[in-house]
């Protein structure tokens, strides 16, 4: 049922992941300035949402002590 041992999953594995370094070479750099953009306004959007959630915890506190 399992022909395939430990050493030979492994070694596939770090082909594999060999093959993913490799094609991350080939990313133009568009692309990589968007990502770096598109990282900077999620984090942005997550500070706000935190934020908000901060401000809504204290609310309810500031009702329940009331």
């Amino acid at each position: 049922m399992f022909k395939f041992g430990k050493k030979a999953k492994l070694s596939a594995l770090a082909a594999l992941s060999l093959a993913a370094g490799q094609a991350m070479a080939t990313v133009p750099p568009e692309v990589s300035s968007a990502m770096s953009d598109g990282k900077a306004d999620a984090l942005t959007v997550a500070g706000l949402g935190l934020v908000i959630i901060i401000a809504i915890a204290a609310f309810k506190y500031m009702r329940k002590g009331v």
